[in-house]
């Protein structure tokens, strides 16, 4: 089942069940979705990673909002957004934990032999590409510094 189905499936799911939230965060994702479909110039579906970048954005984008709402203590505009973060997710891989990131980083750069901030480029397109949707990019780059250093 596509994701955009899955979607449909989940809005009518909100709808009967009057839950605001998730109705607008699903609306959100259905926007994108038709957006993105639109923009290639073609009907056809969009690929599943391009879908998965697509919902992560849409999750960082709620995240940053959250962010500044809770540092301008405005708890009633956050809780929101966090609520809508978890409506997204539930259509993104499993996130993997910081120590299997941290160990599929040191498995890269054993087999690359980067050394050094210099080879953090080629490190973080290896790990972007082979870990995909299952962790943040934030998370991978804090790792790859850390581990380059």
């Amino acid at each position: 089942m596509s994701l955009a189905a899955k979607i449909m499936d989940e809005m009518k799911t909100a709808m009967k069940a009057k839950d605001t939230v998730a109705l607008e965060a699903l609306r959100a994702i259905k926007s994108e979705l038709l957006l993105a479909q639109t923009a290639s110039g073609s009907k056809e579906e969009i690929s599943e990673e391009e879908e998965i970048k697509l919902l992560q954005k849409l999750v960082k984008m709620r995240k940053d909002s959250a962010g500044i709402f809770t540092t301008q203590n405005r708890p009633d505009l956050a809780e929101p957004e966090l609520a809508q973060i978890a409506v997204i997710e539930k259509f993104l891989p499993a996130q993997l934990s910081e120590a299997e990131v941290e160990a599929i980083v040191a498995q890269i750069i054993a087999e690359t032999g980067a050394t050094g901030i210099a080879a953090m480029g080629k490190v973080m397109g290896l790990a972007s590409a082979k870990l995909g949707g299952t962790a943040e990019g934030k998370t991978i780059s804090t790792i790859v510094k850390k581990l380059l250093v």
